[in-house]
């Protein structure tokens, strides 16, 4: 599955990446919300995974940005976040995501939380079906 990681810490970038490709998946990333909006206008990624922290636009405003475009109907985004007070979930969710999983990560499932993700598709698509 080609998926973008839109997230601006290294090593997070890294440790999404190392467990991703070692499930035979292909992964492109992006440091901050515009080059993750970039990326994925040049690339069509099937799945987003999306930190809601980060430099110059946050992850809510990037994954509006993506819902404006028809290109995106059908991709899951998954905010992947450290945001996890009460309310955080509700509010990535309305700004168009479709999952939420919060760090740290869990290496042992982070993998399968992301597939399963990708197996579940777009929450618009479930709700027009």
């Amino acid at each position: 599955m080609k998926v973008l990681v839109i997230e601006d810490n290294e090593q997070n970038r890294y440790l999404v990446r190392f467990l991703l490709e070692a499930r035979g998946h292909r992964i492109s990333e992006g440091r901050d919300g515009p080059e993750g909006i970039d990326l994925a206008r040049k690339e069509l990624p099937e799945l987003i995974l999306l930190d809601i922290q980060l430099p110059q636009m946050d992850g809510y405003a990037v994954a509006r940005a993506l819902r404006a475009m028809p290109a995106f109907d059908a991709v899951p985004i998954v905010a992947v976040t450290s945001y996890a007070l009460s309310g955080d979930r509700t509010k990535a969710l309305t700004a168009g995501c479709d999952g939420y999983i919060e760090k740290p990560i869990d290496p042992d499932t982070f993998a399968a939380e992301v597939e399963a993700a990708a197996a579940a598709g777009r929450t618009k698509e479930k709700e027009t079906s």
